[in-house]
């Protein structure tokens, strides 16, 4: 693969003034021609901004990178002047923010660049079956090493990072954009036949019942919890115990590792349960939990690290064996739950009693269904608003089995995004877009630009 091909497989580019992003362009060896830009056999310079210039092979890289990204450049000597003006005026607002930064004391370190470009360059060397050929494009590209290359990429990420950081501090007292009904309204009209179908989607709430073992095989599993307790207290090593003893097919092979959690969860880091985050919380790193029961079992959590709002640490999950009994007394209890809602009984009341703290009580926002496990879609089915479905089935991260009953609350079949749908978000965009503008432009009348292409 050239590299002009892995190019058009990572780079993404968006108009830092509508959306800083940090995007890492790779320049390519040659320019685009016919249909691209050439360099000038003589550079010239296309643009001055304060003390810095732009020249024409900065400008004609930037169009080609984002021609090699997906950018239909026109065919006419006309078409391909109004583009190159267009990218022109974003590497001006690219520039102005770059020597803006000092005045906002906005500064990028080594290390906030090294582990970007150390994935990039992992991401781009992947798509080569040897270091050779590697090495090949990368001279292809007018790249005299993989070295020169990695420096030509801290360079460029460690500027698009400045810009960034620098469009985000100037955001906190820009003054927001306000935006009409009209314009969201002609925002919609311009978008709607390009916007992709709305998928079928479901609201709903849940309650899940969890299987109970027995008193004497929750007896075992706490007589054994506790023996590992005593061995790490005498100095096991907390990681090898996990390995050795710990239920939880999530971590285990991890020595128990539960990495970074926050109170209450993260995006992409789901809430722990209760009685387990209010324990790791109250630990000192080193420190071990007495045993934590929760509806997964016997837990044993050491904190390794704390930083402020998060925690770092790990855990040891013995779940008592569930037998088939066990499981039978589960969905009883869960038809009961079904019976009792369809009559009316109180949700609150229902999840006080039946529901497992440890699973979340529905999806109150539209869930698009094909994205649902498989357990739920069978069980919803052709269910409409309001209706309850018989309990079924869920298996937990120690093996055993749960009951899910759920209501819908509402189920809307797929078709064409509406205005009202779209409005809120179409509203926002529009100011940010208007606000980063408007900024953009005070910071121009601000800063002596001087534009000669």
């Amino acid at each position: 693969m050239s590299l002009k091909s892995v190019v058009a497989l990572i780079f993404a580019v968006a108009p830092l003034g509508v959306a800083a992003q940090s995007i890492v362009p790779i320049p390519l060896s040659t320019h685009l021609a016919p249909q691209g830009l050439v360099v000038d056999t003589v550079d010239r310079v296309v643009a001055v901004v304060g003390n810095s210039v732009i020249t024409w092979s900065d400008l004609a890289e930037e169009v080609n990178q984002r021609r090699a990204a997906g950018l239909q450049l026109p065919a006419d000597p006309a078409g391909q002047l109004a583009v190159a003006r267009q990218v022109l005026g974003d590497l001006v607002d690219e520039q102005i923010l770059i020597d803006k930064a000092p005045d906002v004391k906005v500064t990028v370190t080594d290390d906030d660049v090294a582990p970007q470009v150390d994935a990039q360059i992992k991401e781009v060397r992947s798509h080569f079956k040897s270091d050779a050929e590697y090495r090949t494009e990368l001279k292809a590209a007018g790249f005299g090493s993989p070295e020169e290359y990695r420096r030509s990429l801290f360079d460029q990420l460690r500027r698009r990072l400045t810009q960034t950081k620098t469009f985000s501090e100037l955001q906190k007292t820009a003054k927001p954009a306000s935006v009409t009904e009209e314009e969201v309204t002609a925002a919609f009209d311009k978008i709607k036949d390009r916007l992709q179908k709305r998928p079928a989607s479901v609201t709903f709430r849940q309650i899940v019942v969890p299987t109970f073992p027995s008193r004497q095989e929750d007896s075992v599993a706490r007589f054994k919890a506790e023996s590992i307790l005593v061995e790490l207290h005498k100095g096991a090593d907390f990681a090898e115990m996990a390995k050795k003893y710990s239920m939880d097919p999530s971590t285990k092979d991890v020595g128990g590792d539960l990495g970074w959690n926050r109170r209450g969860g993260s995006p992409g880091q789901p809430a722990l349960v209760p009685a387990f985050e209010a324990m790791m919380f109250s630990l000192r790193p080193g420190e071990l939990s007495p045993l934590v029961r929760t509806s997964y079992g016997y837990h044993i959590i050491r904190v390794d690290r704390v930083q402020p709002g998060e925690v770092k640490a790990r855990h040891i999950l013995i779940a008592p064996t569930i037998d088939s009994s066990d499981v039978h007394i589960a969905l009883l209890r869960a038809d009961t739950v079904a019976a009792k809602w369809r009559k009316g009984a109180n949700f609150d009341s229902l999840v006080a009693k039946y529901h497992d703290p440890a699973e979340d009580k529905g999806v109150l926002l539209p869930y698009p269904i094909d994205s649902l496990p498989a357990a739920y879609k069978t069980a919803l089915g052709d269910l409409k608003n309001d209706d309850v479905t018989a309990p079924f089935a869920l298996t937990s991260p120690g093996g055993g089995t749960k009951y899910a009953v759920v209501r819908i609350i509402d189920r809307t079949a797929e078709g064409q995004y509406s205005l009202p749908e779209e409005r809120e978000l179409i509203r926002s965009q529009l100011a940010g877009e208007k606000q980063a503008r408007a900024l953009l432009d005070k910071l121009r009348r601000e800063t002596y630009v001087s534009l000669r292409l």
